[in-house]
């Protein structure tokens, strides 16, 4: 079973101060960022969620190393890339746990795709809805959060679609080669 919770307005904050925190940190550290974006569930007003903050870290793709080596001096364990493209995960220290931190190279297909399932859940209601049901009923029923993540799959292809990607660029995202958790804990 994977918890899914109504959406929490307690969510942007969080959100809020993660950014400020990343910001000041990198500037401290010189590193040029793009911008700081809440991405995921927990940033559609509205959804239900994993009560799990998202947030990409967008740079050019001359300022990744430095990027991840601020996170790292923050405490952060870095995973690599996880079968997404030009994504680099991290895993949270304990005072950030319920926080997902992702480096995200700017204009890549993995930034369009976290920021187009956002965008268009924020603006479509009903694929909003329809999201959260599923979400829901496959949290309750899915043994693991590889299950989870399979049992969303067609729901979020449709997002994508009316969100614009191409049919390429949808079955790139499907095909990315994410390793199981089971295979690769975080």
């Amino acid at each position: 079973m994977i918890t899914v919770v109504d959406y929490d307005s307690a969510w942007p904050q969080r959100f809020e101060a993660l950014r400020q925190e990343y910001a000041r940190a990198m500037a401290a550290a010189g590193v040029p960022v793009v911008a700081i974006e809440h991405v995921g569930s927990t940033s559609v007003p509205g959804l239900a969620a994993k009560p799990v903050i998202d947030c990409d870290i967008i740079v050019a793709p001359a300022n990744v190393e430095a990027a991840a080596a601020v996170l790292v001096e923050l405490g952060f364990r870095p995973l690599g890339e996880l079968g997404i493209p030009q994504r680099w995960a991290f895993k949270e220290p304990a005072r950030l746990t319920g926080t997902s931190t992702y480096v995200i190279v700017e204009g890549s297909l993995s930034l369009r795709n976290h920021l187009c399932v956002r965008d268009t859940l924020r603006t479509n209601a009903a694929l909003r809805d329809e999201y959260a049901a599923v979400k829901k009923r496959v949290g309750a029923t899915a043994a693991d959060i590889d299950e989870y993540g399979r049992g969303k799959n067609a729901v979020l292809q449709k997002i994508l679609e009316a969100a614009g990607l191409s049919e390429a660029e949808r079955a790139s995202i499907n095909d990315n080669d994410v390793p199981s958790h089971k295979d690769l804990p975080r």
